[in-house]
């Protein structure tokens, strides 16, 4: 199935940028062999704890999207409205819902496409609480297509972890989150992390990626609504030197 599922972000990743692709149909896109118990079976042995979120528009996000349900991340798409892993820290984007309200498609509309049916370069598919963003390469990133990157809040550039989607959902459940997030994490950060909403995350004053703000447990805490964070990191990643 992991292999399946590569197989098909390959394929919808090889258009062109510019692309426009026909839209299948939902029934066509539900139509395979669903992925979502595979997905269940592997979310009931987490290691990390992982809350799934009700979806509230599946069909429309799913339609939108264009990925079927026969992938993990088509399965996320049309069963979940998100899910929240090690107690919300990160947010995989699903349908939308009332405790993550961001789908897939809208929240990627805008910034990797204009138009539905348009061929984004890539496509962003988590975040989290630190304001960092988890993508999908379509050709932005390099050759590497249907790969992982990773916008880190403390170097503020793409970087790629070399795993595809079904490998980023693995390293979600059994990951070691302490590892990953060594260095912007602070004290007592869990007390914090209950009382921020999915839709926001943490922002730091000196930012984390000067010389000031190298040391997160000295730096101010604010919170922000996330697409205020996501534009001032993108536009900010342009002045940082390579």
């Amino acid at each position: 199935m992991k292999k399946q599922t590569l197989s098909l972000l390959l394929l919808a990743f090889t258009l062109s940028v510019n692309a426009q692709m026909k839209l299948r149909p939902i029934a066509e896109l539900t139509a395979d062999t669903s992925a979502w118990p595979l997905l269940l079976q592997d979310i009931k042995s987490a290691k990390n704890k992982v809350e799934i979120l009700p979806a509230s528009n599946g069909k429309e996000a799913l339609y939108q999207t264009q990925v079927s349900t026969h992938s993990y991340m088509g399965a996320v798409i049309y069963f979940t409205g998100g899910i929240l892993v090690d107690n919300g820290w990160i947010r995989i984007l699903g349908s939308g819902s009332k405790k993550l309200q961001r789908s897939l498609p809208d929240w990627n509309k805008g910034k990797s496409f204009n138009q539905l049916g348009e061929q984004p370069s890539f496509l962003l598919i988590a975040d989290d609480a630190d304001g960092g963003f988890f993508a999908i390469n379509g050709g932005k990133f390099g050759d590497d297509m249907g790969k992982v990157y990773y916008l880190a809040p403390e170097r503020l550039k793409w970087e790629a972890l070399h795993i595809s989607y079904s490998e980023f959902l693995n390293f979600c459940w059994y990951g070691d989150m302490k590892q990953f997030y060594d260095g912007l994490r602070w004290t007592h950060w869990q007390d914090d992390l209950s009382k921020l909403k999915a839709d926001e995350v943490f922002t730091f004053y000196p930012y984390l990626w000067t010389a000031e703000g190298k040391d997160i447990n000295k730096v101010t805490r604010n919170v922000t609504p996330i697409q205020e964070a996501y534009i001032f990191s993108t536009e900010n990643m342009k002045t940082i030197k390579p």
